[in-house]
């Protein structure tokens, strides 16, 4: 069935009027563009939408179109255009009426389904969005109310439900008589709830579920009602009865969320969001005693609601919980647009829809599902369609169609291939013939006609399995008409086609043409030897899955370097990348050739010389590990790291404090010599190792005394400093050149010079002071303070023995 809109006639012009007026009028009137207007592009006024129909009566599903005339209008019913018949009729604006709505009944088919309405003009095709027809339907009620007995003060509450289209009206009648709605104890919500608070005597009764729609009316079950004496008036622990239930929802619905609470003192009761976002006020309504109702809902609404049931006064409560779902139908944030283009160019169509969910977006090309493949291709998720070397072929209308469960949108536009006068036809007889394995030589001739004004042709290239974009161009100047097409891969398909360019644009495509490169033998593979022990090798290179698809693989020979015959050939598959040869020599060198293969032979090898000697050698000379033992030893090093970042932290702290004290004049306090010497008097715990190193003796050596705690031999001290009442006897040991060291230098082992001394605790008289420093060569004994402390040594003297212990030094000047 169809209609069609033709134009309506022209006026012929008034023959008085003269023809200089003519010219006048032609500069008055608006030029023709390339966008001329909505009215102009072929697009829908009304589409039809869902609707429910009454089984025996007429049905008008609204469509109307604006475009340029003539127009035709069809309509397709589940995908297939629907015939002319007496029971369906196309109105003249387009729209069509079903006299008399029928189910399937004794094989009639039943007029249920999805409607679309198809409009045509001379530039394409567009199609509505589909429209579901559903006949009006009720069915028996699946839930009764049931008989309920409750106390006076208290809360009762009764429920019914059935299905049907449309949505049933839920009323409810008492004794056969509707109940009064003005009534603020009684609360009727739209699922089919009754609710009364506060019940009194008067109450009890006979209730009944009433359902109604166009289909039908539905009475249920009587259920009684019996309101008992007064409660005793005890507390009660608040409780919540029936919570929300979760709920899926279109936008511009109204949602009911039912929360009944009970408990002595009456619970308050509340509403909050699960993530703590505001419910809001606007379209927000609390119904009874506690039932939220949310009129006019959006994607925002969707969400976790909680009803809190609190105990007056306290923090007593009870909680319960629902999820609301709010799907929203497609719509579009950006229509496609109608473009115009060059033939031999490429156009984009983009559109973006939203929705909740989000909706799946296909294309359409004059009404039929365009998919990817050839020269159009679809990328981010659809929403954009581009169409390359677009020729006469494609100029259509292109629709946008968004679609999820809530619903569909449809948005088109059309797509004008400007094709300019005079240029030439494709290239013709192309022909493409391998020339080895990695050269193709492609030959044309000139297209038929307009062929002088042609500056070059292009050589479009590309895999035959390759995707459209992945495509390539070579120019050619406009004297050649055949080309040599190297750097090709062995042994695969390759697509050519030809373009003729002249300054007004590309000529339309030749016919594409399939050629398959020669094969050839495989190149050398890269190859790698690893020494696994003195007697094994593991041989490593890239796997080629490739030579699996060409019936090849790998090749393995090894000999002894002083053999002529090789071992092998082993045969590995393409996808092997390793093997290991074991038992061999270890006092060889080996030769190993490795090569691929496939149909076409065999191709070169790669050659590697490996002597086993150095790793058995090796072998010898390092035992195997104990891995236990290198573990242990790896934590033992990482603690002993951390031990000495720490001892570093402490030196550099004990130096700064050096370096402080060295400002001040650079002067030590010492105590004598033989009370350094002389093992401490407390106990060995409380002898401090960072003062030992800190006064230049090396760690070793005092942690040695401090393990063994050995006393110096008083006899060989006094060799080294003898007393100062033997100052004036001459020295038993031989005598030593004036130029010679002072003899105390010999005992400086591995100490810190006088600068780096640490600031010695206690006192020490002028005779000990002397008795220590008088042997030694270049030390000034210098006089006693006047309080009593310690001689001063001057800067520059020599250092102790190695030998001598240190006391704890002092905090403070002495």
């Amino acid at each position: 069935m169809a209609v069609q809109r033709a134009a309506s006639p022209r006026r012929p012009l008034a023959p008085c009027w003269p023809r200089l007026l003519l010219p006048l009028l032609l500069l008055l009137l608006p030029a023709p563009s390339e966008g001329l207007g909505h009215s102009a592009e072929l697009a829908f006024a009304v589409e039809p939408s869902d609707d429910v129909a009454v089984p025996g009566q007429p049905i008008v599903l609204d469509c109307r179109v604006e475009g340029t005339p003539p127009v035709r209008i069809t309509w397709r019913k589940n995908g297939v255009e629907l015939p002319e018949s007496p029971h369906s009729t196309l109105l003249a604006n387009g729209s069509l009426m079903i006299r008399h709505f029928r189910l399937e009944r004794g094989g009639s088919p039943s007029d249920e389904g999805d409607y679309e309405c198809v409009a045509q003009n001379r530039f394409g095709l567009v199609v509505s969005r589909k429209a579901r027809i559903q006949a009006a339907t009720m069915s028996d009620f699946h839930v009764h109310p049931q008989a309920t007995v409750g106390e006076e003060g208290g809360v009762a509450r009764f429920q019914c439900q059935i299905h049907g289209l449309p949505k049933p009206l839920i009323t409810w009648e008492k004794n056969r008589v509707p109940i009064d709605t003005d009534n603020e104890r009684y609360t009727l919500l739209p699922k089919g709830v009754l609710q009364i608070t506060g019940l009194r005597a008067e109450d009890s009764g006979i209730f009944h579920c009433v359902a109604s729609n166009i289909a039908s009316i539905r009475i249920s079950h009587g259920a009684r009602l019996t309101v008992s004496g007064s409660g005793s008036g005890a507390y009660k622990e608040p409780a919540i009865l029936v919570g929300p239930e979760n709920l899926t929802l279109t936008v511009h619905q109204t949602a009911v969320l039912e929360c009944v609470a009970t408990g002595n003192p009456r619970p308050i009761v509340s509403w909050s969001r699960l993530d703590g976002r505001p419910i809001g006020v606007e379209g927000i309504q609390v119904l009874g005693t506690g039932n939220l109702i949310i009129s006019d809902v959006t994607v925002q609404h969707s969400g976790v609601y909680v009803c809190a049931a609190n105990r007056p006064g306290t923090r007593v409560r009870r909680t319960a919980q629902g999820r609301l779902v709010v799907q929203a139908p497609a719509e579009f944030v950006q229509h496609p647009q109608s473009i115009s283009r060059p033939a031999g160019t490429t156009a984009m169509f983009t559109c973006q829809a939203q929705g909740e969910p989000p909706p799946h977006v296909t294309w359409l090309k004059n009404g039929q599902v365009l998919g990817p493949g050839g020269h159009v291709r679809l990328k981010n998720n659809n929403s954009t369609l581009t169409i390359s070397g677009i020729g006469p072929e494609d100029e259509a209308i292109y629709q946008c169609v968004a679609e999820n469960s809530a619903g569909s949108s449809q948005a088109s536009a059309r797509l004008t291939v400007l094709w300019a006068e005079g240029l030439p036809g494709p290239p013709r007889n192309v022909r493409a013939v391998s020339v080895s394995s990695t050269e193709v030589r492609v030959s044309w001739s000139e297209p038929l006609a307009n062929t002088k004004e042609i500056i070059g042709y292009v050589l479009h290239i590309r895999k035959a399995a390759d995707p459209p974009e992945l495509e390539y161009q070579e120019a050619v100047s406009k004297s050649t008409f055949q080309h040599l097409v190297s750097d090709l891969e062995p042994s695969t398909a390759y697509s050519f086609y030809i373009k003729a360019y002249t300054p007004r644009g590309a000529s339309s495509a030749s016919v594409p043409t399939l050629v398959s490169t020669l094969g050839e033998a495989p190149a050398p593979p890269p190859l790698s030897v690893r020494v696994l022990g003195s007697s094994s090798l593991q041989l490593l290179w890239e796997p080629w899955p490739r030579l699996a698809q060409h019936e090849g693989g790998f090749k393995l020979f090894y000999r002894p370097a002083s053999k002529t015959s090789f071992t092998g050939p082993i045969l590995l598959p393409g996808t092997v990348s390793s093997y290991n040869l074991s038992q061999l020599d270890p006092t060889t060198v080996y030769e190993v050739k490795l090569l691929a293969y496939n149909q076409h032979g065999d191709g070169n090898a790669t050659v590697r010389f490996v002597s086993l000697r150095g790793a058995s050698e090796r072998t010898a000379l390092s035992p195997p590990c104990d891995c236990r033992k290198e573990e242990a030893a790896n934590q033992t090093s990482t603690t002993g790291i951390v031990i000495g970042i720490h001892i570093g932290v402490t030196c550099i702290i004990f130096c700064v404090l050096f370096l402080l004290f060295g400002q001040r004049g650079r002067v030590l306090w010492c105590k004598d010599v033989e009370n350094q010497l002389s093992p401490p008097q407390g106990p060995r715990s409380q002898r401090d190792p960072g003062i030992l190193a800190l006064n230049g003796a090396r760690r070793g050596e005092w942690g040695r005394l401090g393990r063994e705690e050995k006393r110096v031999d008083m006899k060989e001290l006094e060799q080294l400093f003898p007393p100062a009442g033997t100052a004036g006897q001459p020295d038993p040991r031989p005598t030593q050149d004036p130029a010679a060291p002072a003899p105390c230098e010999e005992t400086q082992l591995s100490v810190l010079p006088l600068q780096g001394c640490g600031l010695m605790e206690g006192k020490t008289t002028e005779a000990k002071t002397t008795e220590a420093t008088a042997p030694c060569a270049g030390l000034a004994a210098a006089p006693p303070p006047p309080d009593g402390g310690p001689g001063l040594l001057s800067e520059g003297q020599a250092s102790r023995p190695a030998a001598a212990r240190v006391t704890q030094p002092a905090h403070s000047e002495q």
